[in-house]
């Protein structure tokens, strides 16, 4: 199923992020039958209304829909959502940080390049 929670983030938050990288890598794909609340809650044993809280995180975010009576499933194109509010978040948390520090203390555009080059990202 998905990896062992950790202590870092709330559990829904954990829960949320492990479907949405099953959705990245391709786990789960566009119309794949998500696991249940009940699922996640006898697996991971926590509460059904933590699992649900994860859930509806990613329905909000039109990641996965629900089929009624039926279950939820990943939404069309979630990949590409999930990608795009990922590298808004990482420019956001990362990039942006690396550039301020990189002025700070005297690292040129260039050299800042140079530095990313070297580890063949």
């Amino acid at each position: 199923m998905l990896d062992n929670l950790g202590e870092d983030k709330s559990i829904y938050i954990q829960i949320s992020e492990m479907i949405e990288d099953e959705i990245l890598r391709d786990i789960l794909k566009e119309e794949d039958r998500v696991p249940s609340t009940t699922e996640l809650a006898k697996f991971y044993k926590i509460n059904p209304a933590t699992a649900a809280k994860g859930i509806n995180l990613l329905v909000d975010k039109d990641i996965i829909y629900k089929k009624r009576g039926i279950g939820m499933f990943v939404q069309k194109g979630a990949k590409e959502t999930i990608r795009k509010a990922r590298r808004d978040s990482f420019y956001n948390s990362y990039v942006k940080s690396i550039i301020s520090e990189a002025k700070l203390i005297g690292i040129s555009k260039e050299d800042l390049k140079k530095m990313i080059d070297k580890d063949n990202v």
